[in-house]
């Protein structure tokens, strides 16, 4: 049997509800004569063959020839009052939509003058209302299909992370200098998404932007850039790590187990800190030349696993602090990388 709605409501809208469709599918088959009771805060659209046609605000409307003139057009039908005629109708809620989350799903990646290249991520809150009921409806519903609450707040997201990748590319600016321009980006990231939003009957009320930050492996290395920064002297840096190593070294050879041997093991690790640089100019010597005629002297290299391994940290420092170049300190990384590799 065929429904007739003889009066049709919106059913209770809670406060982060924007769109409820009567019937909730398909067509209702709607009278004149039927009363159309809207709620307040409300805007009722009819809708029909994929367009938006006459809405309705808050009260109670009898429907007539005379007040939904574009959907009688549209049927192209006379009425006597009697006969059904099939349509939708969408309430709209038209209260502000506060305390809305946006953030990055994936990190956006841009140019950065200090760090070459930098991933960033963020999140803010932003708050909108339905301005035109009838526009909305046309655009969000029936362009892009979207009905439920959280289908168009993912779209708006969108928007919002779409405008401020462009903002973030158009300003240039640097990871360290978007703190002091935060209050700046969002009135430009509003300004930016006030006419998108217009153009699908939404107006955007405010923008927040409450964090830009980079991944954790992003800030892990900038961390420790400005741990090797704070480093007054580089030398005795090297050779402080270098006495860790040996003396760990002594108690893994079985040397430390003793007061003696402990003392041994730090004054071996001592004065392989003071001997490293050489050790280490004598070895970068050996990786440029051809091998010549055996010397009467052999050169101090390291031997075991923990020598090796403070040898490349000394490489690190070494390139931070400019003292070899990038080349050199590639081609020495490898070489004692796969010798201690060996040894494993």
């Amino acid at each position: 049997m065929v429904r007739i709605f003889d009066i049709i409501q919106a059913p209770d809208m809670g406060p982060d509800q924007l769109v409820a469709r009567v019937p909730e599918v398909g067509w209702g088959d709607i009278r004149l004569g039927s009363q159309l009771i809207v709620g307040e805060s409300q805007n009722a659209v009819f809708f029909r063959d994929g367009k938006a046609l006459d809405t309705f605000g808050p009260g109670r409307h009898t429907l007539t020839t005379a007040n939904i003139p574009l959907l009688i057009n549209l049927l192209g039908l006379a009425f006597d009052g009697e006969s059904p005629f099939k349509a939708s109708v969408y309430f709209v809620n038209m209260i502000d939509m506060l305390d809305q989350k946006w953030g990055t799903s994936q990190p956006i990646a841009l140019r950065d003058p200090d760090l070459g290249m930098v991933r960033l991520r963020a999140f803010g809150a932003y708050s909108f209302k339905v301005k035109d009921a009838q526009r909305f409806v046309a655009q969000i519903v029936g362009q892009r299909g979207l009905y439920q609450t959280s289908e168009i707040t993912n779209w708006l997201r969108g928007q919002i992370v779409s405008a401020l990748t462009d903002l973030l590319g158009e300003t240039g600016a640097g990871l360290f200098d978007l703190p002091r321009l935060m209050d700046e980006l969002g009135v430009a990231l509003k300004a930016k998404l006030s006419d998108n939003f217009e153009q699908v009957g939404i107006q955007l009320k405010q923008i927040f932007i409450e964090s830009i930050s980079a991944p954790e492996e992003t800030l892990k290395a900038i961390d420790e850039r400005a741990a090797m920064g704070a480093i007054g002297d580089m030398q005795k840096y090297l050779q402080f790590k270098a006495a860790l190593a040996m003396g760990d070294a002594a108690k893994a050879s079985g040397e430390g187990g003793s007061a003696m041997g402990e003392g041994l093991g730090l004054g071996a690790g001592i004065g392989m800190g003071a001997g490293m640089a050489g050790m280490i100019t004598q070895a970068m010597a050996g990786a440029q030349q051809q091998p010549q005629q055996p010397q009467q002297t052999t050169p101090a290299v390291p031997t075991t696993k923990a020598e090796i391994q403070a040898m490349l940290d000394n490489l690190d420092m070494r390139l931070a602090n400019g003292e070899i170049s990038e080349s050199l300190y590639e081609k020495l990384t490898a070489k004692w990388q796969k010798r201690l590799e060996e040894m494993a």
